[in-house]
């Protein structure tokens, strides 16, 4: 197995790829703060990414916004380009985690997973888009198991809550759990919020591309997840929420398709019981409706051309109402937001038989926490490395491309969320 601790020829638990871009600044701003919970209470990590004057800038940001001088000293810079894999080779080689935060993935994740198992260095990312996971998996799982290095997919907002949340509503359920749905709502203060348009790129990108990753699934050769209990009834594409008080569509996002693979690994791995599972978002009331319909015309019928597609990327505060936007939200604003998972469960009860009548027991779980994208996100990656280091025995057996759940369903991330403001409790 690929190590989990440093060496004279591996000095860095933790190296920060992509440390000066929009969601990286704030990983490294994560890494500064909770760098007394690496293994045996410290943390020897560094920087990288292509423009050593940024991250400078970085690190000297952190440094100010922390009131810790001593990071522009202590934190190391190391220059790596997506392009030139030479570089990422010799970062890889000196680091036990790399944290990758060079989105849109489609474009330029694939390197740095590649040189990962190549090189011996577990990676997690935030990516959170399912034809990146999947091709991942497709592509270097076999590889990454041989070599014993763990490639960790979606480990940001996307898809942390909703799959650590899942397998927390399962391990609280006493019984049988066969079924939950999602219901996330998000909240902004008095300053509004918006998402940067990273992740917007994302969106047109993959929806542009549902064909690939219909095929890319055809790929893998899986028979159909056996279902136990009651099959989930899935709502429609519109409707009144009595959970979230307000209009809800299906989730669009990568949460979904996280949790299958999750519920997956851990009935052919583990012999565990799949859980069905449907995901679904609020959207407001009346007025937030007409604009989400017409916001969602226009992006359908725009996304299947390249002209359309150019419009949408370069105009997205006019396309999403203001929703994403190429500056991001200030950090007044990243205060004031905040989000809430509301899980619903049914299952049967301890010495009940799944197979035989309807469910008869119920569970309500809530996961919340602070500003989706740069705060939770952050924190969620920073708490996943972080458990990799400290506890490594209660990883999967062996190294491969894994999801969150697969990956933390038998180790304390969701204690150690609890105690960083991502709270997971039963209601």
């Amino acid at each position: 197995m690929a190590a989990f601790s440093t060496s004279s020829s591996r000095p860095y638990h933790i190296i920060i790829f992509g440390a000066s871009g929009f969601t990286g600044q704030f990983v490294v701003e994560e890494v500064a703060r909770t760098a007394s919970e690496g293994p045996k209470g410290s943390l020897k990590w560094a920087v990288a990414g292509r423009n050593r004057t940024k991250l400078e800038k970085v690190v000297e940001q952190a440094a100010g916004s922390l009131s810790k001088p001593e990071l522009k000293s202590e934190v190391d810079i190391l220059i790596a380009d997506v392009n030139d894999l030479d570089s990422l080779a010799a970062m890889c080689k000196q680091a036990v985690i790399v944290l990758s935060c060079v989105g849109p993935y489609r474009f330029f994740g694939d390197p740095v997973v590649k040189t990962c198992v190549e090189n011996g260095a577990h990676c997690i990312d935030i990516s959170g888009e399912p034809q990146f996971l999947e091709s991942m998996q497709l592509n270097y799982h076999d590889q990454a198991a041989e070599k014993g290095v763990y490639i960790v997919g979606s480990c940001g907002f996307d898809s942390i809550p909703a799959d650590m949340g899942v397998v927390y509503t399962r391990d609280q359920f006493k019984g049988t759990l066969t079924a939950v749905e999602s219901f996330l709502s998000a909240s902004a203060g008095p300053e509004g919020g918006c998402i940067h348009d990273g992740t917007w790129q994302s969106a047109i990108y993959g929806l542009a591309d549902g064909s690939k990753l219909r095929s890319l699934r055809k790929k893998f050769g899986h028979k159909p997840l056996p279902v136990v209990g009651a099959k989930i009834k899935r709502r429609g594409t519109l409707f009144y929420s009595n959970e979230l008080q307000q209009y809800a569509i299906p989730f669009m996002g990568s949460d979904p398709s996280v949790v299958k693979r999750t519920q997956r690994y851990l009935t052919e791995e583990l012999n565990e019981s799949p859980v069905q599972y449907g995901a679904y978002v609020g959207v407001g009331g009346i007025s937030n409706l007409f604009k989400l319909v017409f916001a969602g015309l226009m992006f359908f019928f725009l996304v299947k051309f390249s002209f359309g597609r150019n419009l949408l990327i370069k105009f997205p505060e006019f396309f999403s109402f203001g929703f994403f936007s190429k500056a991001g939200p200030t950090r007044k604003q990243m205060e004031g937001s905040s989000f809430r998972f509301i899980f619903l469960g049914e299952g049967y009860t301890e010495g009940s038989d799944p197979s035989e009548g309807k469910p008869n027991s119920k569970i309500r779980a809530l996961v919340k926490g602070p500003e989706a994208g740069y705060v939770a996100t952050p924190i969620a990656m920073v708490q996943a490395a972080l458990t990799m280091l400290n506890e490594s025995d209660s990883l999967p057996k062996t190294g491969g491309v894994y999801t969150p759940g697969a990956t933390f369903a038998k180790t304390t991330l969701i204690d150690r969320l609890n105690k960083h403001g991502i709270q997971f409790s039963v209601l």
